[in-house]
């Protein structure tokens, strides 16, 4: 088992604009890749992450991806 000394939270959310026009937009993975890429440089790995749905603006559900890195 892996001990880590250091921990940090990192939410990546659904486009608002996409939500909005569209209904759903989708998660941006492109971004989420290269936001985990960056992190991955500085020594961080992934420990857990969860997807959560979240009220958007009144109407609508906008989905996140809450990310636990370690290191």
């Amino acid at each position: 088992m892996t001990k880590f000394t250091e921990y940090k939270v990192v939410p990546i959310v659904e486009g608002g604009c996409g939500t909005i026009l569209l209904g759903a937009s989708g998660l941006p993975l492109q971004k989420m890749e290269a936001e985990l890429n960056r992190y991955a440089q500085d020594g961080w790995q992934v420990i857990f992450q969860v997807v959560e749905k979240k009220r958007f603006m009144l109407f609508w559900v906008r989905e996140a991806v809450i990310v636990t890195l370690g290191r």
